[in-house]
């Protein structure tokens, strides 16, 4: 694929509402800056997703540092004691149809424990002095949140009661040793590990504002999470990984996916999975990613979903000029680690709540309610007619 170096640095997307607008500051992640780059704390993606651990970022973001060997033993520690269910929280999972999608399953797990275990603010609300408290939530949701899922996934698809503790020093190694009932090898734990830790923060996009706005309200913490977990549900936000495998699964070749897809832009159909609100030369994640996807499928000699996403995103490059995202290559990993599809957008959901936290805890350090103002398109003055003469 050719070096998309040519693009503009500088672009507001038309159709982005609010596209190149200041709504607040914030020290936690800057995005695309130069076109193509990504710093949480001002470190770069590449270098937290080559030489880090979901941990170490998670720490980082939702209690501002990196820690040292020994804080980082004591926070793993800390995540392994926070995987347990109340027994009131799983007979709620237990109630969700087998139907429901996941992500309304952690929305309404997350509300739930919320109640079992609410965070305790003065009448005033929640403020600079109730930031340590969200932390801790933020870390026990960060632990508790893959052992919702499964717990209901067992259950609603065969019955089973399964055991949500693990003795897995990662939150990658727990979720697939509790998905698949066995230890994951080090390869599949370290490949979800770096995809968590590209998917945990992301600046001020359509989850975290939503979080943010919740928070500048003074309410709660799980109030914030439910919030951005709703607005990440939908396609054109967390949804977006799970129509990307949608469309790569169609095809049994590389040829075929060509032909279909030239066919498809000569109709204008939008292809998901690439391009980006922010960034206009190239998602920094998706070459990392992409690497990753390879790495999964060359293991077990299984490529073809792989050279048909990688022939699909040079089309989209050759033909329209746009990039794939950090959703195109993070559907054939989370495909090829045995991931079903739709849990492809909770696993953006455990990676998140850091950076969510994050904010939570800036907006609530920062005291402000935000209120927009709107412009009104609607009809001007009309009298009043009584309802006996309309």
């Amino acid at each position: 694929m050719s070096d998309p170096t040519s693009v503009p640095v500088s672009k507001v997307k038309k159709s982005v509402a609010l596209s190149g607008v200041v709504a607040g500051n914030t020290a936690i992640c800057t995005v695309g800056q130069s076109g193509n780059d990504l710093h949480y704390h001002g470190y770069d993606i590449v270098d937290l997703a080559t030489h880090a651990t979901f941990e170490e970022v998670a720490h980082l973001l939702i209690h501002e540092r990196l820690p040292n060997t020994a804080e980082l033993a004591a926070y793993r520690a800390k995540l392994v004691n926070h995987r347990g269910l109340p027994s009131a929280l799983r007979a709620v999972l237990e109630q969700i149809p087998a139907s429901a999608h996941p992500m309304d399953v952690l929305r309404t797990g997350g509300s739930a424990l919320g109640t079992l275990e609410p965070e305790r603010l003065p009448e005033s609300g929640a403020g600079a002095a109730s930031a340590p408290g969200a932390r801790e939530l933020a870390d026990r949701l960060v632990a508790a949140f893959p052992s919702m899922l499964l717990y209901w996934h067992h259950f609603a698809t065969n019955g089973r009661r399964i055991r949500t503790e693990t003795a897995n020093d990662s939150v990658a190694a727990h979720f697939l040793h509790l998905l698949h009932q066995r230890p994951a090898t080090e390869s599949h734990v370290r490949a979800l590990d770096r995809s968590l830790i590209l998917y945990a923060e992301h600046e001020f996009n359509a989850s975290t504002f939503t979080a943010r706005v919740i928070a500048g309200t003074a309410t709660d913490f799980y109030s914030a999470i439910t919030g951005a977990i709703g607005a990440l549900r939908g396609p054109k936000h967390g949804g977006a990984n799970e129509v990307a495998y949608d469309i790569q699964q169609r095809y049994a070749t590389t040829d075929a996916a060509e032909a279909d897809l030239r066919a498809r832009l000569a109709r204008k159909e939008i292809v998901i999975g690439f391009g980006h609100p922010v960034y206009t030369v190239s998602d920094p994640r998706s070459a990392i990613v992409k690497d990753i996807a390879r790495a999964l499928c060359a293991e077990t000699d299984n490529t073809n979903l792989f050279a048909v996403a990688e022939r699909i995103e040079q089309i989209m490059w050759t033909e329209k000029k746009m990039f794939p995202n950090l959703d195109w290559f993070s559907a054939v990993a989370y495909h090829e680690l045995g991931v079903p599809t739709l849990m492809f957008t909770p696993l953006f959901v455990i990676a998140r709540t850091t950076g969510w936290a994050a904010h939570i805890v800036e907006q609530r350090i920062d005291g402000k309610i935000i209120r927009p103002s709107a412009n009104y398109t609607g009809p001007e003055d009309r009298p009043l007619v009584p309802l006996d003469q309309r």
